[in-house]
């Protein structure tokens, strides 16, 4: 029997009471691929970014781990929802046009100093100060500096558009506003190297492109830290007192804690290790997370129909965003009709040994998101389900 076979054999004996769909996490996947984040951090704190995640228990679970510190979420609102849930470092990734979280921050002492907001533009800053209603707590700043390499003059770009401050001067341009403004302090710097962090560079069948790839993201992370460096140092210049220097992403964690100007790292999707996840050279994750859709037809031989699964993740529409079917394998989908919103069919020799009600187990392309489709996880250690925990979702919030 093989490792995925004997996965199999475990997940559907601990789920034999559970009716599909479902989905799972396994804890001793799940512990040990946060040890591994841990050991490719070399010493540096992990902040855990919540959007891989999307669950209370499991952030509360690898918190209490050594080498994570602190929590990167992606919405004012469920900034101040974990603030008020008693995690008391939330650091919110992305810049929020959320007046009225902004007024109920600035009206509390213990969010106020619970949560760090992102800033990369002073109208940020005067649309904060715009929804105080009152509210007179300092708010918490961190500056995003861009990661993208820019080659031939700026014509090519390589990375996510995020914040338009590129250079270290346009970052402590903007320090300087947030230090002269009444009501701010700026606490900490972030950069975050998707172009690294989350893109493989070794995909199968691709030696070509994994190629290029790699000495796209070997010219990058010499670019960065030499570029995040020199910011650093401008902005403490301006601010001394600047607490934290955040960085990198699961697929970077090593390299970018080599950095001596990066204080801590971000990682969350290390922790599920979801499918985009598999094609790095420098490290090797375990699936920790899955899902199970039942087989409810058998259209014909070498064919069976399970309800669901057309659960595509977000980024550039392509066959890499869809989940892809995991257990039993050697099962793939209908060309002409991929993952279905009610039905999937699936194809390969495996269908003629499922029956009606048999779990199909798929990973999802990206990490938390898999957590907008489910209300539960059901936790398994070895064959048995030892606890059933609500999802973002299950405790009636969907931030995005």
């Amino acid at each position: 029997m093989t490792a995925r076979a004997a996965d199999r054999a475990r997940y559907d004996r601990a789920t034999a009471a559970y009716d599909a769909p479902l989905a799972l996490v396994d804890l001793a996947a799940f512990d040990a691929n946060a040890a591994d984040l841990v050991r490719r951090a070399h010493g540096k704190p992990i902040r855990v970014a919540s959007k891989s995640v999307r669950c209370r228990a499991l952030l509360e679970r690898v918190l209490a781990r050594e080498g994570f510190t602190g929590i990167m979420s992606f919405t004012l609102a469920e900034s101040l929802w974990l603030a008020r849930s008693g995690f008391d470092d939330v650091l919110l990734a992305y810049p929020s046009a959320d007046r009225a979280g902004y007024a109920e921050l600035a009206a509390d002492p213990k969010l106020a100093a619970s949560v760090t907001v992102m800033v990369d533009d002073v109208a940020q800053l005067d649309l904060i100060d715009a929804s105080r209603a009152g509210g007179r707590e300092v708010v918490r700043v961190c500056l995003e500096l861009d990661t993208s390499l820019r080659l031939l003059g700026g014509r090519v770009r390589v990375g996510a558009r995020r914040s338009p401050l590129h250079s270290p001067a346009q970052l402590a341009e903007v320090a300087r506003s947030v230090v002269r403004r009444p009501g701010f302090e700026l606490v900490g710097i972030m950069a975050y190297e998707g172009h690294v962090a989350g893109v493989g560079d070794a995909v199968a069948g691709r030696p070509v492109r994994s190629r290029a790839i790699r000495l796209m993201q070997a010219a990058a992370r010499r670019e960065l830290a030499e570029r995040r460096g020199a910011a650093v140092r401008a902005v403490r210049a301006v601010a001394p007192g600047l607490e934290f220097v955040n960085g990198g992403g699961t697929g970077s964690v090593q390299h970018t804690a080599a950095e001596d100007a990066v204080t801590e790292i971000a990682a969350g999707s290390g922790l599920y290790v979801p499918r985009l996840f598999d094609n790095y050279t420098s490290f090797r994750g375990r699936p920790a997370a899955l899902f199970a859709m039942p087989v409810v037809r058998r259209p014909g031989v070498g064919a069976v129909t399970v309800l669901g699964g057309g659960y595509p993740a977000s980024g550039a529409a392509g066959p890499d965003r869809l989940p892809v079917p995991y257990l039993p394998e050697g099962l793939r989908y209908d060309p002409q009709e991929g993952a279905g919103e009610v039905q999937t069919p699936l194809l390969g020799s495996p269908a003629d040994d499922l029956l009606i009600g048999d779990k199909v187990w798929f990973r999802h392309a990206k990490a938390g998101e898999l957590c907008e489709r489910f209300d539960v996880l059901h936790l398994v250690e070895g064959d048995t389900v030892t606890a059933t925990v609500p999802t973002y979702r299950g405790e009636g919030h969907t931030f995005l």
